[in-house]
């Protein structure tokens, strides 16, 4: 199967909400050698204005990810994960990620370009934070936290 090239501009809506545990926060910054105290000690975090721990900044990539699995996963999209290379990924941050945060990301799919038998797709996600008691994200009531964008190149058949 090959790529739809009517992806391009295509949005996944948010879907399941991720919430920011303080030991994701610390497992996390252990796994990318974080090592700054605001990471792992709730009064360090605290007194740079912080609220709780603060994630590292890369963090925003585990509520993308879920995102991008809504495409992945989409039969109409004629992606076949095993030839999925990924190809970049960028950061732009709202404000910072603290534990206790209850997170969603919206999907767009901003590029789809055919390279031989393969494509680049360009996705971009937007992470909002739902309101306090928020079970949903039907209320509406979002900030925004971070932007996201990630291409992957989906080698053809033969490559």
């Amino acid at each position: 199967m090959t790529i739809n090239p009517d992806l391009q501009g295509r949005s996944y809506p948010a879907a399941e909400v991720y919430d920011v545990g303080r030991e994701k926060i610390r497992e996390f910054a252990r796994a990318v050698q974080a090592t700054h105290p605001a990471h792992f000690d709730v009064t360090a975090a605290r007194a740079l204005g912080h609220r709780d721990l603060v994630a590292p900044p890369t963090f925003a990539i585990i509520v993308a990810q879920r995102a991008d699995a809504q495409l992945i996963e989409d039969p109409a999209s004629g992606i076949d994960f095993s030839r999925v290379v990924h190809a970049d990924q960028r950061f732009s941050h709202h404000r910072p990620i603290v534990a206790g945060d209850r997170l969603v990301a919206e999907l767009h799919v901003d590029g789809v370009r055919a390279m031989g038998g393969g494509a680049m797709i360009t996705t971009r996600s937007e992470i909002f934070a739902l309101a306090p008691g928020d079970a949903t994200d039907a209320a509406g009531a979002r900030e925004p936290v971070a932007t996201t964008t990630s291409s992957i190149l989906v080698r053809g058949e033969g490559q």
